[in-house]
């Protein structure tokens, strides 16, 4: 799959974040964590798809399975969020060259954050709140393992964006291949930082 059509909307998305005010953020976010209680039976029937291809004996499986307290705890932690100050326009230093040039160090987003990760769909939740809060869209590259549960947690991320107004594609989800992560370690231009989240192997094969 080409995700070039993905990586320029994401960037695009981006660039709408930067005239959204931190209350509309935060609106967004406590939203979110009402629908996440409200739709626990719909997320859970994505995950069971992807637990029911897995054997319970893999360690991988625990990980991988939400449950009704789950979600409470992700709805939990999304109000967190929301309560945190923003960490965009805070000043890091300042001071006054001889010539009275002020100098000033002020913290802004980075635009497009990529990340990839394995079977913990509850980081989906996390990855998102964290960008929106930061002022960045993000593109998720979650393994094959809990594709239903992304596809499904995803979905309900842009409902929510969708009727607070905030462009939908500040979230996207690329399919769980490998050619995929390749293109998005080599999106220059449209991807500004790259984050693995998992095992050594996975963060070698991003480094490297």
């Amino acid at each position: 799959m080409d995700c070039t059509p993905i990586f320029k909307n994401a960037l695009e998305a981006s660039r709408k974040l930067i005239n959204l005010d931190v209350n509309s953020i935060n609106q967004a976010l406590l939203l979110l964590a009402d629908e996440v209680e409200a739709k626990i039976p719909y997320i859970l029937s994505g995950n069971e798809k992807d637990l029911s291809l897995m054997e319970k004996s893999d360690p991988r499986y625990d990980r991988l399975q939400l449950t009704p307290e789950r979600i409470k705890n992700i709805a939990y932690d999304l109000r967190n969020v929301a309560g945190l100050p923003s960490p965009v326009g805070r000043i890091l230093s300042e001071y006054k060259k001889p010539d009275g040039l002020i100098i000033i160090r002020e913290s802004v987003p980075f635009g497009v954050i990529g990340v990839i990760y394995e079977a913990r769909p509850n980081v989906t939740f996390d990855v998102f709140s964290l960008c929106l809060k930061s002022g960045n869209a993000c593109i998720l590259k979650g393994g094959s393992d809990a594709i239903n549960s992304n596809i499904a947690i995803v979905g309900l991320i842009k409902d929510i964006l969708d009727k607070c107004g905030i462009c939908s594609d500040v979230i996207s989800l690329l399919p769980p291949g490998r050619d995929e992560a390749i293109q998005l370690l080599n999106a220059r231009g449209y991807v500004d930082l790259v984050i693995p989240r998992g095992a050594r192997d996975l963060i070698e094969f991003v480094y490297q």
